[in-house]
């Protein structure tokens, strides 16, 4: 047995132990291994579905850690936003992308904890690469990354690969795509290529 697997008797809370027995009763498992740091980027993929969402969404309670999330802020205006924010959510101003990336890193590093997990084909639908935000961010931060995978034919929520990146851009993209080869989403032709986009100037 793959003593990775997080086990409902692993978990000290009530509340924890309630989130991993609802992703048992759909058939889902979690393996998890120990972040390697107080900050980082949780890189989620492949994301095809909205069921995505609440896989992670109740994985992050069972391990009651903090993840947050970037949305456009028009999406936190009235009510909604409280319940965005009570799930993680922190909104962006899309508006304009000058000095998006070093404005993140500054926020990410005066944290005492702070893990950002993105998806980064930024869709469900199919688009020929991953925007590359991320990759930016964890080299401006100087931060790790955990490979998040949502495997549907295992069901197997991976939160276990992580990986510091080089700024050699191929060999680290090939070392993504290692990680994430053979797990598939619950519309794998609409899984994005691991390759990067080019970076919007300013950005």
């Amino acid at each position: 047995m793959d003593d990775l697997f997080v086990q409902t008797g692993d978990l000290p809370t009530w509340h924890q132990r309630c989130a991993l027995r609802v992703l048992h009763l759909f058939g889902w498992r979690m393996r998890f291994r120990p972040l390697p740091g107080p900050r980082g980027i949780a890189v989620v993929y492949p994301h095809t579905s909205n069921w995505d969402f609440m896989v992670g969404l109740f994985g992050k309670w069972a391990l009651s850690l903090p993840f947050r999330w970037l949305a456009k802020d028009s999406l936190f205006r009235g009510p909604m936003g409280k319940v965005l924010r009570y799930l993680g959510g922190e909104p962006v101003d899309r508006s304009t992308t000058s000095g998006t990336i070093g404005r993140q890193a500054e926020r990410m590093l005066a944290a005492d904890w702070y893990w950002l997990a993105i998806t980064p084909e930024a869709t469900r639908s199919y688009r020929p690469n991953w925007k590359s935000g991320f990759y930016h961010l964890a080299v401006a931060a100087k931060v790790p990354l955990l490979l998040v995978y949502i495997d549907y034919p295992n069901k197997v929520l991976g939160v276990v690969d992580h990986l510091y990146l080089t700024g050699d851009k191929d060999a680290d993209m090939a070392a993504i795509a290692a990680v994430y080869a053979g797990h598939q989403g619950l519309h794998p032709e609409k899984a994005a290529p691991i390759v990067l986009s080019e970076r919007r100037p300013g950005s």
